[in-house]
Formats: C-alpha cells, sequence, structure tokens
C-alpha cells in the first residue's frame, strides 16, 4: 500500500482569503491552525478554528475555509493565519482512514510531535535533487499514526489532566531514553521536584522515574523482538545507560533475564 504526497506546506496570511472546494475534495486534506483564527466550513457544519485545532476531511467533503476578520491578531488590526497542511492520497491512506471514526475538527493537547513530522516532511518534499520517496512515505504513514496518538491523548480522559501533568506526560515520553531526572522534568513545569512527583503520582498511580522506567522496557522489548542489537546496544539505546542496570530493572519487572525472555522462557506484560 502506498501514499502520495501532493502538496505539504506551511502558510502564513496577512489578508483576506477564501479556500473553497464545495463541490467536494478530491483527496484528502489534513489541516492544523497555528496561528490566529479562521473559518472552516466542511459538509455544511461551520467552525471557528484556533491554535491547536486539526482538521481532517476525506475525498468528497464539501470544504471552505475563510480567512477574514476572524483572523486578526489580538489587536484587532491586522489579519494574521498560520497553519501546516497536507494534501495526499493513496491505497494505505484509504486502509488507514477505515480503521476508525475520526473527528473533523479536534483540538490537540500537544501537537509538537505532530509539527515534527510537518516540518520534515515539507524538507524532504522541497529537495530538487535525491528526493527519497520512500522515506517521505515512511512520514506520511507516520504522521498518519501520530494523528491517531494525539486524537486519543486529546481525548476525554486526558482532557481533565491539569495542564502541567501533560506537560510532564509528554517530556517524559520525548526523553526517557536519555539520562532524565525528576529534576529535568520538574523544571520543564516550573515547579519544584517534590510538587512535580506529588503531582505526578496523584494522577497516575507511579512516580515520574516509574513511568520513564516503563517507557524504556518498552522500548527494549520491542528491540529484542524486532532489531538484531546486542543486549548491551539495547541497554544504552533504551535509556538504561549500562546493561548490569537494565539487568537489574528487565529482571525485577519480569522474572527472567533479558537473554533469558530473548530465548522465550519470558513474557512481557509491556510488549504489544
Amino acid at each position: 500500500m502506498e501514499t502520495e504526497l501532493i502538496l505539504c506546506e506551511y502558510s502564513y496570511h496577512t489578508e483576506r482569503k477564501h479556500f473553497n472546494w464545495k463541490n467536494g475534495l478530491e483527496n484528502y486534506f489534513i489541516r492544523l491552525q497555528t496561528e490566529g483564527h479562521c473559518v472552516a466550513k466542511v459538509n455544511h457544519q461551520t467552525k471557528e478554528l484556533a491554535p491547536g485545532d486539526l482538521l481532517l476531511c476525506k475525498p468528497g467533503d464539501s470544504c471552505e475555509l475563510i480567512i477574514d476578520e476572524y483572523g486578526k491578531n489580538q489587536d484587532n488590526s491586522t489579519i494574521c493565519s498560520g497553519d501546516y497542511f497536507i494534501i495526499c492520497r493513496g491505497s494505505w491512506l484509504d486502509e488507514w482512514w477505515e480503521r476508525t471514526e475520526r473527528p473533523t475538527i479536534k483540538q490537540l493537547n500537544d501537537s509538537e510531535r505532530l509539527l515534527v513530522l510537518w516540518k520534515e516532511m515539507i524538507r524532504e518534499k522541497h529537495r530538487i535533487y535525491e528526493k527519497n520517496q520512500e522515506f517521505l512515505d515512511y512520514l506520511m504513514r507516520s504522521l498518519c499514526l501520530s494523528i491517531d496518538m494525539s486524537i486519543r491523548d486529546s481525548g476525554l480522559s486526558q482532557s481533565n489532566l491539569p495542564q502541567p501533568v501533560r506537560i510532564m506526560k509528554s517530556y517524559i515520553e520525548e526523553n526517557a531514553n536519555k539520562s532524565i531526572k525528576v529534576e529535568d522534568v520538574a523544571n520543564h513545569v516550573g515547579f519544584s521536584s517534590s510538587r512535580a512527583s506529588h503531582l505526578f503520582k496523584e494522577k497516575f498511580g507511579k512516580t515520574i522515574i516509574e513511568y520513564a522506567i516503563d517507557i524504556r522496557l518498552n522500548t527494549a522489548i520491542k528491540l529484542i523482538k524486532y532489531s538484531d542489537m546486542t543486549l548491551e546496544q539495547i541497554a544504552e539505546l533504551s535509556g538504561f545507560g549500562s546493561y548490569t542496570y537494565f539487568h537489574r530493572v528487565f529482571k525485577k519487572r519480569h522474572g527472567v533475564s533479558p537473554t533469558e525472555w530473548n530465548r522465550g522462557t519470558g513474557t512481557s506484560s509491556l510488549s504489544p
């Protein structure tokens, strides 16, 4: 199954614009509002888009985007509206779209992961020489799968979490393979270590370090299953630093050593 990335751009508008696909889109259209506002009319439903709003449209959807007075900045003097968007098609995208029901518009709690992929796709799409279509294909798939994760993380259960807790959780997930400390997480949200630790454990039932270890173990198990790396390499790449520490933590969690687990004598409660 393939993907075809027709357009992938960042756009910034300082004057009135009206984009019109009233007769129906021919391809998938995915757009993330990052600055200012605009109005989206999709299948006769109208909503003002604010920063963090993700728009998902499929072929055949009627769509209009209107940037006018809604796109003015805070002092109401000039229009400013920024967004990242892609237009794409392909059999893999058809299959991905049918996997689950998604909202047409979703406010994301954290869009940074999507923006990293989006920017990389733009750079690769703009490349004239030695463009790697396979790389673009995998970036496109990664973006779509990350969209599903972002929608899930921005769901009802996540929206009930205080923003500092969501930020801490995302920070740990992004940095668990490094030598992360409680102070690092606390400093990221401007809290003391004790306050950050208490708040995180209150919401998730485990400490910051325990959550980081869960992520490292999950990463290690996937590398054991799907790579030919040595256990020493896996220990370092997963964030444990040394094999000795990795061995101790792994055996405490699973009751067997990584070597024994790799031989099929152990099972993992963390593996997918």
